[in-house]
């Protein structure tokens, strides 16, 4: 059973940054591509960032690009979602997920989930 786990998240202030971390058991992470999405309260769960199974292509929902940066170590089974130039509405859950395939910015394409880690950032 694969099992991915998301660290790296809590309180900061607006225009701080903080680095996600999405680390998965098993032998099929560097099959996939790994996604993250973040929900906030009341709102439906929304793409952020996408980094494909072999490192070379990346993409990002409009409103973070220039800010987050995706990277990702096979080595380690680790993903990292670096966050710069925080704001408020950065606020939400964030989870890291796994895609074979499929459209990318739909959640319901992903195989394996985390739980999520907490981002809130203040004014």
């Amino acid at each position: 059973q694969a099992q991915m786990i998301e660290s790296g998240g809590g309180l900061v202030q607006a225009g701080g940054s903080l680095r996600l971390s999405c680390s998965a058991s098993g032998r099929f992470f560097s099959n996939y591509h790994i996604g993250w999405f973040r929900q906030a309260p009341g709102k439906e769960r929304e793409f952020v960032a996408l980094i494909s199974f072999s490192n070379e292509t990346t993409g990002y929902e409009d409103s973070v690009k220039g800010r987050f940066t995706i990277s990702r170590d096979n080595a380690k089974n680790t993903v990292y979602l670096q966050m710069a130039d925080l704001k408020p509405e950065d606020t939400a859950v964030y989870s890291c997920a796994a895609l074979i395939s499929g459209f990318y910015k739909s959640p319901h394409s992903y195989d394996y989930w985390g739980r999520g880690t907490q981002v809130t950032v203040s004014s």
